[in-house]
């Protein structure tokens, strides 16, 4: 533990200018926040002392939203509004969302929009909205926590998102009201966080295996130097995939294969497919239970050997990256010096027997799979907000994905090739392909395909005012340009006349600045509405909680500590609050609840007394003054 932050004369910082800084995991299965109080990194529990915030989000008529927790537990209950994985389907198209793994058993408002949103009890929901929500809970945590507000977030992205997916996630930090400082690649803050805390030097792996995303990052660890030299993996596979393939299992062992259409039972499944792969992961065998439409139940075992027969191609499939990713960095499984394993998937033993056996190198689980990514951006985070000496450290990130134009022939120059490392700025002269050409369409692309048709489009831009001259005479010079978060603005110009065209490539599928503004406008003329619709769920939940002990408490005691006329006005009081709870008024609500404590108030004096009667029986009151 870190007592004392000693630093070089006139470096400190004084502690009026300590600045609040946070980083955030923003995962498939699970969010966190981290930061560092007294040199030290450490996770942001609730209330509850729970690190981990389930990324779930439950939409309720009139904006009464459930996140985490209290969303989890109704995936069952209500699949169409309870909205998890978001993280699969952000910064995708409507199409592209169709093409996942897993089975989404939500409505979509439009298919043709390049936003896709989800149809819900309170209206159409992007990935990007849904994100927001868990980013604000998040924010709201850690600002409790550290009694301030944030002035500036690290949010962790997988390594192998693309542009869109990384616009998407800003979009969604800018809707929770966030200032996000850098978007940190997920393999590399994993880096930081073992690098620091380990002093490690040399070439490591880093394994990455989360809820629905996997990623694999080749990088060099020297001297505070974090140099990324290949990336790899695939923005849709992950432990949601090995949930999959055991509820298909569960389908055919218990001959229902049929009712995979049926969205209630589906969830079901998943859920108790999950529980069994996580209690296979310290069981050697776990039983399933599970609960039919026609109310019947059905109970199958399940042992870890079937287990990692059913999940291994998941499995093998991640292997496929790790590969490309040590021929992309010109090395050898020999010269990796260790594996550090990251995200909750690789808990999974099967999944640490296989990484293992593949490098036949030490796996690397010192610090928690589900906090490592969030602590190492909580690191950076404090080193950008100028809480401490940026010579510190030095992140040298790459560019998963090569980024070019179009050519004729519907071909793709490449311009900026993957694994390049960023902040980067490329440049390639091109020519006019016709006489008296006077301007120029520029197709911006990321893949590794060399047709157009085969690669993403990012964004379209002309340059106009090109000298009429001979085919192959003009000279046009287009720069591509990636900051650290790795996103892209691209230029043209035009050598002769100086004439210039630049473009921040905003990909069709995040939200428009338009809609981001619109969206922060509705939260702010909405906000009264949205008090006072969660003080109406407060009372709600209060009045749930009330009626829920009185029922208990008469369960146990009404019979000794009730007469028949007491237990009738109970009743009758308990009764009418669940009356007055469906209705609209919180400030009925909570003077019916007053109405009910008041009425049992004499029932709980009975019973305390007797209680304590009880604990004393046999023993004198010295006894207890010693």
């Amino acid at each position: 533990m870190a007592l004392l932050q000693i630093n070089e004369p006139g470096q400190s910082t004084n502690p009026h200018e300590h600045r609040l800084a946070a980083g955030i995991d923003l995962g498939t299965t699970n969010s966190l926040v981290a930061t560092v109080r007294s040199g030290e990194a450490s996770v942001l529990p609730d209330e509850e002392g729970r690190s981990l915030l389930p990324s779930v989000v439950r939409f309720r008529e009139k904006g009464d939203t459930q996140i985490g927790y209290p969303a989890l537990a109704e995936m069952v209950n209500d699949p169409l509004n309870t909205i998890s994985s978001a993280k699969r389907m952000i910064g995708r198209k409507t199409a592209d969302i169709k093409t996942l793994r897993d089975h989404l058993p939500y409505h979509f408002d439009d298919e043709s929009a390049n936003v896709p949103r989800i149809i819900t009890a309170d209206g159409p929901r992007s990935a990007i909205e849904v994100s927001a929500e868990i980013l604000t809970a998040l924010k709201k945590r850690a600002e409790q926590a550290l009694s301030g507000e944030l002035a500036g977030v690290v949010i962790t992205v997988p390594a192998y998102f693309d542009d869109a997916q990384r616009q998407a996630t800003k979009d969604a930090a800018r809707l929770a009201g966030l200032n996000v400082m850098r978007l940190l690649n997920e393999p590399t803050a994993a880096a930081v966080a073992y690098g620091l805390d380990e002093g490690s030097e040399g070439v490591y792996a880093i394994y990455d295996l989360g809820g629905g995303t996997f990623d694999i990052s080749i990088l060099r660890l020297n001297k505070g130097v974090f140099e990324v030299l290949a990336t790899a993996g695939d923005s849709a596979l992950g432990g949601d995939d090995m949930d999959r393939l055991i509820a298909e299992w569960i389908l055919d062992e218990i001959n229902q294969a049929e009712l995979s259409t049926d969205n209630q039972f589906l969830r079901q499944v998943m859920v108790v497919a999950r529980a069994a792969k996580e209690a296979l992961t310290d069981n050697d065998s776990t039983v399933i239970k599970l609960t039919l439409p026609d109310g019947s139940t059905q109970t199958i075992s399940l042992n870890r050997s079937r287990m990692n027969d059913i999940i291994a191609p998941v499995i093998d499939k991640t292997l496929l990256p790790c590969r490309r990713s040590l021929r992309d960095a010109g090395l050898d499984k020999t010269d990796i010096d260790g594996i550090v394993m990251v995200g909750g998937s690789t808990r999974v033993r099967s999944v640490q027997e296989k990484v293992e056996t593949f490098y036949n190198r030490k796996l690397y689980t010192g610090v928690d799979p589900d906090q490592v990514v969030a602590i190492g951006a909580a690191i950076q985070a404090d080193i950008l907000i100028g809480n401490r000496a940026t010579g510190d450290m030095l992140l040298l990130d790459v560019i998963p994905l090569s980024l070019g134009i179009e050519i004729m022939g519907g071909m793709v120059e490449k311009i900026i090739p993957r694994n390049a490392t960023i902040p980067v700025t490329r440049a390639q002269e091109f020519t006019t392909y016709k006489d008296g050409q006077t301007a120029m369409s520029i197709h911006v692309l990321q893949g590794e395909r060399e047709l157009v048709t085969d690669c993403r489009s990012l964004a379209r831009f002309e340059l106009k005012g090109i000298p009429p001259m001979a085919a192959g005479s003009g000279r046009v010079k287009v720069s591509f340009q990636v900051d650290a978060d790795g996103l892209l603005s691209v230029s043209a110009r035009e050598a002769t006349t100086g004439t210039e065209t630049r473009v921040d490539v905003k990909p069709s599928y995040g939200l428009t600045d338009a809609e981001v503004e619109q969206m922060l406008r509705d939260s702010i003329t909405h906000a009264s509405d949205d008090i006072q619709a969660r003080q109406l769920a407060e009372q709600r939940v209060e009045a749930d909680r009330a009626i829920s002990a009185l029922e208990n408490a008469m369960a146990i005691d009404g019979n000794t500590h009730l007469d028949d006329n007491e237990r009738s006005a109970l009743l009758e009081c308990m009764e009418a609050l669940g009356k007055i709870k469906e209705m609209d008024d919180a400030d009925n609500i909570k003077q019916a609840i007053n109405e009910l404590n008041d009425l049992s108030e004499p029932f709980a004096a009975r019973r305390m007394n007797a209680s304590i009667q009880d604990a004393m029986a046999g023993h004198n009151i010295n006894e207890f003054s010693e």
